[in-house]
């Protein structure tokens, strides 16, 4: 019953949101990551333009660490942003939070994603959404972010705490492949290499 729920919002007006996970304090970057240039944009303005490319509404950025600098430094056109207070909390309860914020949208299902990954496009996301079912990015060979929810899933995210983030959700979820999904930007030499890699995208 939920899975024929959840389909019909698919194929009808209801939105699907997406819910940017930006709210680490990029330790091992040693400075913002969510302010790390890569070709003429931040990493964050990035993931907000991909998450808007491929259709999501409303997108959903989680901020923590360093919030007003971010915020600052970056264009984030419509995105609403989320404060959270307790961002050391870890992913789990910002993948809740975020969830949270979007749930009053009237949404069909949420995309997760982070703000650190290039290699994320459009395309992938859009292949992520096309069925009522959780899907899992999959790179060096195992599940990850991005990944899609459908709306019966809000309830145990919302319940997310910690930083083990959404694994236990994955695990029987469906997966696309995600060529480069392993680089995310945590270290100087991470970013140098996404900036080879898609910096001139």
């Amino acid at each position: 019953m939920l899975d024929d729920v959840a389909e019909e919002s698919m194929e009808g007006s209801a939105d699907i949101a997406a819910v940017i996970l930006a709210a680490g304090a990029s330790r091992r970057l040693g400075s913002p990551k969510q302010l790390a240039m890569l070709g003429d944009e931040t990493l964050l303005e990035r993931a907000v333009r991909v998450a808007r490319a491929a259709g999501c509404s409303p997108v959903i950025v989680v901020l923590g660490a360093e919030h007003q600098r971010v915020s600052a430094g970056c264009l984030l056109g419509d995105a609403i942003t989320v404060l959270h207070d307790d961002w050391e909390q870890g992913m789990g309860s910002s993948i809740a939070l975020g969830v949270q914020a979007c749930e009053s949208k009237e949404v069909a299902g949420v995309v997760v994603m982070t703000c650190d990954q290039p290699a994320v496009t459009a395309e992938h996301l859009r292949r992520l959404m096309t069925q009522p079912v959780a899907k899992a990015s999959r790179y060096a060979g195992r599940k990850g972010v991005p990944a899609f929810f459908p709306a019966q899933y809000f309830d145990e995210l919302k319940e997310l705490s910690g930083d083990v983030g959404a694994r236990e959700l994955l695990r029987s979820a469906e997966t696309v492949e995600l060529e480069e999904g392993e680089l995310d930007v945590d270290t100087p030499e991470d970013l140098e290499r996404a900036r080879k890699l898609f910096g001139h995208e």
